[in-house]
């Protein structure tokens, strides 16, 4: 009864565990782009090199760089988190 329940759903089954595969891999990427902290460090540092430049004043810097280290610690514990 397994393959012929198999053969009778095929045409609805197997499209909805590619779609179920693509969701999980799209989340997954997502995660990963959400989670990297290259891009919180880079603009760390950006943010640093326009207050040095005088782009920003010190309460805007201190405003984001706030921000910007709050998110890095929310990505650094999610790593240790799922690490172990």
């Amino acid at each position: 009864m397994n393959w012929l329940g198999y053969l009778l759903t095929f045409p609805v089954s197997v499209p909805m565990e590619a779609a179920l595969w693509t969701a999980r891999k799209l989340a997954e990427r997502a995660e990963e782009i959400y989670y990297d902290d290259g891009p919180i460090r880079a603009a760390l540092m950006e943010l640093e090199m326009k207050l040095d430049l005088g782009e920003i004043d010190e309460a805007s810097f201190e405003e984001e760089e706030t921000e910007l280290l709050r998110r890095l610690k929310e990505v650094r514990e999610y790593k240790a988190g799922n690490a172990g």
